[in-house]
Parts: C-alpha cells; structure tokens; sequence
C-alpha cells in the first residue's frame, strides 16, 4: 500500500485518459472522475488494471459530489498525493450569442470545480504534502475570438492556481498549472475544419498540433519530486505559440 495515489478529474477521455495512463505506467494508482459512467467504466475495463484504479461519477461543480469521491478515495487507498483538475468544458460563441446559462456552467465547471476540488482533497493531501496541477489553456493566456466565456474561465483558472500556491505551499502543497494548446484530441478533430488547423499551423513554431500524451508528460512532471521546487507556475504546452507574434508565416516563405 506504498504507491502513491492521482485523482484525475475528466479521465473518462482525451487528455485525461492520456494522464491516467502516463501515470499508471509511472507506478502510481489512480482515481478517475468523471461525469460520463458508461464512458468512464469503458476505459477502466479497457486498462485493465482494477487493483490500481478507482471509478468516480461526480461532477466537479457540485460539492455534495465531490466530497463524496474524496471520501470514498480516503476509504480505499487511505492518501492522495496529487490532484489534477483536468475536468473542463467549452462552448465557443460570440459575446452576443453566448447566454447566462453557458457563462455559468463554463464557468461552474472550469473554474468553480478546480476550487471545490483542491478545497475537499487538502485534508488528504495534507497528512504527506503533495502537487496539485490545474489544466488551464492556451485561451487563458491569449484573448481570441469565440472564447468569451471558455477563456474567462481559463484566465480565472490560472490566477486561482497563483493564490492556492501562495496559500498551500506554505503548507507543503504546491500547486501548477499547465496551459495546453491545439491538442490532436477527439474533439479538435471533429470541430477543427482545415481552414482553423492551417491558421493554427501558421502560428505554431513547431507547426503541428501537441499530442494528449505530451500533455500527459508536463502534467506528471509537476506532480513528481522532480518539480519539487515548481510552484505557482504555468507551463504552456504548445509548440511555442504563446511566444510566437507576427511574422512567422513570411518566415517561412523566405
């Protein structure tokens, strides 16, 4: 019973899934929470490794929830030692189409959750000091258009990760942040047409999509002893796209 334990929130796919994965292979267990069941047990059956993972339906914004997964992982494995917030969702419209109810539950579940999260998982990751890493996005650092909401939530997400830094470090807990940016997931490839990717491509140094498994990679990184002394910080994963203005494009024409 000496192995360490993630809770991994929105395993049931795409980058958590690659995060659940990343971390099983490191010779952690994991608990993995997610909304979808029918998805979420899919996967579980599909690792294939019951002793060393847990299922939770919850949804992060609801405390109730929450708490009752924490308990049921304190029940069972009886410590946690890293915390990743990786639940979110995303609706991109204009201002002028984006409703009070979308604002809400973006906002409920990308920001909302993280805080409800981290605040019933201290107890436990207080008795052996522990990582925490929030997945923000690249929308967090870069206003675009179509994301008035999602990147709100996002921009949120990061300055929340600064403030439990501040406060739970002084407690042994650090706390990060990764900030993705065009992943190759399930849903970028069914909502990103050829014309998005091409101007995504052109703005990228790398020029490609980050895969979820690179993500995974930053996202275990900041949880280990490695980054012992990483904190408050955000760590975008994107090809250099944060760093990148104008003028790559005729770069590469030359």
């Amino acid at each position: 019973m000496g192995e360490k334990l993630v809770l991994v929130t929105g395993a049931a796919r795409g980058i958590g899934l690659a995060t659940t994965r990343k971390f099983l292979a490191e010779g952690w267990r994991v608990a993995m929470l997610d909304t979808d069941a029918g998805t979420l047990k899919a996967a579980l059956e599909t690792l294939g490794v019951p002793d060393d993972t847990m299922m939770i339906e919850a949804d992060v914004s609801v405390p109730e929830q929450v708490a009752a997964g924490i308990q049921a992982i304190e029940n069972r494995f009886g410590r946690l030692d890293a915390l990743v917030n990786n639940a979110g969702i995303a609706d991109f419209q204009s201002i002028a189409d984006t409703d009070i109810e979308t604002w809400s539950r973006i906002m409920a579940v990308n920001l909302t959750g993280p805080f409800i999260c981290t605040k019933a998982c201290t107890p436990l990751l207080l008795k052996r000091g522990g990582a925490v890493v929030n997945i923000a996005s690249i929308s967090g650092l870069r206003a675009s258009t179509l994301r008035v909401a999602y990147g709100t939530s996002k921009a949120g997400l990061i300055h929340l990760t600064k403030q439990l830094a501040v406060e739970l470090g002084n407690q042994g807990i650090r706390v990060n942040a990764v900030a993705p940016g065009p992943v190759d997931t399930e849903m970028a490839k069914k909502v990103h047409s050829a014309e998005i990717r091409a101007d995504y491509h052109d703005v990228i140094p790398l020029n490609r999509y980050g895969l979820e498994e690179e993500i995974a990679e930053a996202i275990f990184f900041l949880s280990c002893d490695k980054a012992s002394y990483i904190n408050g910080q955000v760590l975008a994963v994107d090809g250099g796209f944060e760093s990148a203005g104008i003028g790559l494009t005729s770069l590469r024409k030359e």
